[in-house]
């Protein structure tokens, strides 16, 4: 049984914070300060280039992949980390599309976070020749999969409502139909029993940033499925992902298995970050972080509505469909969000009126909700956020 006390002990919580974004933004583990220091010290400092072979920099990408394939059900060896979670989306869609050739549709749908979306439409133009992103409501997917399917492209849990999908029922949809399925983690690796392998998943992608607590900027992850190992051509054949890097050849060709997927330089001091936050998973089942996230969401969900008959739910109520956040509906959202930061209950906004709350059992537990139910509720029945200091927008809500 996983200690949430001893997970919580683990992290950097400012005094007088509920933070309740680490769905956006995880919060810094204790030991990453001296983690980080010490690369750039101990590594980058004394071994200069040599770190690359002392230090194992090359090797990191690979080694993160094996501990974060345990977070996501993948198998070892099959998971790399590197680039942005936008060049890891270009990459895993660029592939699948050149594997299905005879179709031309990349099918997603209207929740999915915008980037994802950004760049189906760009691969979409730029490969010209008919291709296209069709998109429908998240609840209509699984009947809008038909023969010109070429992609199914989802985040599983939905980036505003915590609306999660049905990932081995979608994929199977897709592979009954001939299409390939790429998943985006995003909201759920780390926060929920994510199985793509079990779910037979083609692709996967995902950051760090959020609820594996990498810090700002940390780098993305690519699933490629076995089966597809040896044959998914990267679209974006960066030296990295060359047979032989350091042999300088002027002609690519791809690594073996989930290596080809690798592009550029590993970002060595943001990955010092994450390898110390993956320590703290060492000692985490998942599966009890799903149970006690639907535990606290459960009670955050009931504390507020009791209170605060003006916030609409936009989270599904049902377990199943339900991420590890809860968000709430509100035209004034921006201004209660701020009303709340200011009074230390972190959340965020997202546009056009989503209260948006996040559930980390690694370091929020059931005192907290309480807390926070009881701000929510102060603010909302003496309408503090109606003030002109709430109105004025940051270029990040």
């Amino acid at each position: 049984m996983t200690d949430f006390e001893a997970t919580r002990a683990m992290f950097h919580l400012p005094e007088g914070v509920i933070y309740l974004d680490g769905n956006s933004l995880g919060p810094r583990p204790l030991t990453a300060l001296a983690r980080v220091q010490r690369m750039l010290a101990d590594e980058w400092g004394d071994m200069l280039i040599t770190g690359w072979n002392r230090a194992g920099w090359m090797d990191q990408p690979a080694r993160m992949g094996d501990r974060i394939a345990r977070l996501i059900g993948a198998e070892a060896g099959h998971v790399v980390l590197g680039d942005t979670l936008s060049i890891k989306v270009y990459q895993a869609l660029a592939s699948a599309l050149e594997m299905v050739p005879d179709r031309r549709v990349i099918m997603s749908d209207t929740g999915n976070f915008p980037s994802d979306l950004y760049m189906a439409d760009g691969l979409c133009r730029t490969l010209g020749q008919g291709y296209t992103l069709r998109t429908v409501p998240p609840e209509e997917v699984a009947d809008a999969i038909d023969e010109t399917t070429a992609v199914l492209m989802l985040t599983e849990v939905d980036y505003r409502t915590g609306r999660r999908h049905d990932m081995p029922a979608l994929t199977a949809r897709a592979h009954a139909a001939g299409a390939l399925a790429i998943w985006d983690l995003a909201h759920s690796a780390g926060a929920t029993d994510v199985h793509v392998a079990d779910g037979h998943a083609d692709f996967a992608v995902g950051c760090t940033y959020k609820y594996l607590n990498a810090g700002p900027g940390g780098p993305a992850f690519i699933y490629v499925a076995p089966r597809h190992a040896d044959s998914a051509r990267p679209a974006l054949s960066g030296w990295l992902g060359h047979e032989a890097p350091f042999a300088f050849d002027q002609d690519y060709r791809p690594g073996t298995g989930i290596e080809r997927m690798r592009v550029g330089t590993p970002p060595v001091i943001q990955i010092a970050a994450l390898d110390a936050a993956l320590d703290i998973w060492d000692g985490v089942a998942i599966t009890d972080v799903r149970a006690r996230s639907l535990e606290l969401t459960d009670a955050f969900i009931a504390g507020v509505e009791r209170a605060c008959p003006d916030l609409e739910l936009a989270t599904p109520r049902d377990h199943a469909a339900r991420g590890s956040q809860v968000s709430f509906r509100h035209p004034d959202g921006y201004a209660i969000m701020q009303a709340l930061i200011a009074r230390g209950v972190i959340g965020d906004f997202r546009a056009p009126d989503i209260l948006r709350f996040g559930f980390t059992p690694l370091f929020i537990g059931m005192a907290e909700v309480d807390a926070a139910c009881a701000v929510i509720a102060e603010v909302m029945a003496g309408r503090l956020w109606d003030r002109p200091e709430y109105l004025t927008r940051g270029r990040v809500t």
